[in-house]
Formats: structure tokens, C-alpha cells, sequence
């Protein structure tokens, strides 16, 4: 098996699971999937696990994989873990440089502002690029922090921050989303973790009640 072959089916499946193509709780078989991507068994057996670590897929005994289905206790288990990694990464830069943070940071938040910003100009052709970018943008801000381990446990939760915003956009549009961040990146400046909590908490409750 070329780990590269796994790692292409992996960001396949990813996409198709992301764009709603397969949907929640649809079962992924190895053998189907082998079949319609050319790939073997094994190659398909490698990227299932990858997308179950990533918590885009779930597996159990005797039932197979199945796509996530990301319910509302998954959402406020993946919302409280993003609480505690971000609000502890503000903590760390406020304590660090207070509201004033160095202008590399702060033009790197931009940036990311930025690429957010064109991604939702662009949503129509790459609907994907604003899941992609909106993660980037809460994996930078954990990043300016300089703690490796907060910045590999944002890393880790990309997948399912993608996720959550792909379920989000069910119930919004995107268009308000480029606004909406970066007053939160000033108000993280200014307000630190309870910043954080507020913006985490609005998202939740977006997804949420839209549910209901």
C-alpha cells in the first residue's frame, strides 16, 4: 500500500463528508469504496481509520463506519474542548503582551481575516475553502500563543471544527461570518478568555436552536 494513495482517499472521503455528499450516518464500506476508488482493501481500511481519528467517522463492533453524525452532545463536547484550548491560549498572550499584542501577531490574525474574507467571496465555487479557512483562523490565533501542545490539541479538532461549520451553515449563511470574526479577534485583545466563551457559545447556540 503507497501511504500516499491513503492519504489521497483520506482527503476524498474528507471532502465528500465535509460537502454534505455523504451524509450523516451513511455507512462507509471497505469493499464499495475499494471498488469505486480503484484502491485496495487496505488502502481503504487506512484511510477509514484516519477519518474516525479525526472524529469524522465513527466505528463499532459488528456495524462498520459510519460517516459522524456530529449530535448535540458531540457538539458541545467538541464546543467545551475548543473552550478550554483557546480561552487558555488568550490567556497565555494577554498575560504575555496584555491587550497590546506585537503587530506580527496581530497581521497575522489579519491575514487569516483576510484569506476567510475570500474564501466567503469565493463560497459558490469552493464552498469548502470557508470550512478550511474559518478552522485556520481559530488554529492561528491558538498557534500566536507559542505553546506547541495547545497548538497540536487546535490542530487535532480541525477536522471537526469543519465539521461543526459545515452542520452551522446549514442553519446560516457564511456572509456574516468575516464581520462576526474579526470583532472577535479585537475582542479577544481586549476582553481575553470571556471573548472566547461568548463567540463559542454563540456558534453553539446558532447550531443548536437552528436544530430545533
Amino acid at each position: 500500500m503507497s501511504p500516499r494513495r491513503a492519504d489521497d482517499l483520506l482527503v476524498a472521503l474528507r471532502d465528500r463528508v465535509l460537502s454534505g455528499d455523504l451524509p450523516p450516518g451513511t455507512p462507509l464500506r471497505e469493499e464499495a469504496l475499494a471498488t469505486e476508488h480503484a484502491a485496495s482493501r487496505h488502502t481503504v481500511r487506512t484511510a477509514l481509520a484516519a477519518l474516525v481519528a479525526e472524529r469524522l467517522a465513527s466505528a463499532a463492533p459488528f456495524a462498520g463506519v459510519r460517516v459522524a453524525s456530529l449530535d448535540d452532545d458531540d457538539v458541545r463536547s467538541l464546543q467545551d474542548l475548543r473552550r478550554a484550548v483557546e480561552s487558555e491560549a488568550v490567556r497565555l498572550l494577554r498575560e504575555r503582551w496584555g491587550p497590546d499584542w506585537p503587530p506580527a501577531v496581530v497581521a497575522l490574525l489579519e491575514e487569516r481575516a483576510l484569506a476567510l474574507e475570500r474564501a466567503v467571496a469565493a463560497a459558490a465555487a469552493d464552498p469548502l475553502a470557508v470550512l478550511r479557512e474559518h478552522a485556520a483562523l481559530h488554529e492561528a490565533l491558538v498557534a500566536a500563543a507559542g505553546s506547541p501542545r495547545l497548538t497540536e490539541a487546535a490542530a487535532a479538532l480541525g477536522a471537526e471544527v469543519r465539521l461543526f461549520t459545515a452542520h452551522l451553515q446549514l442553519h446560516r449563511s457564511p456572509a456574516g461570518l468575516v464581520d462576526e470574526h474579526r470583532s472577535y479577534l479585537r475582542a479577544v485583545r481586549e476582553r481575553g478568555p470571556v471573548a472566547v466563551h461568548e463567540h463559542l457559545a454563540a456558534s453553539q447556540g446558532a447550531l443548536l436552536g437552528g436544530r430545533v
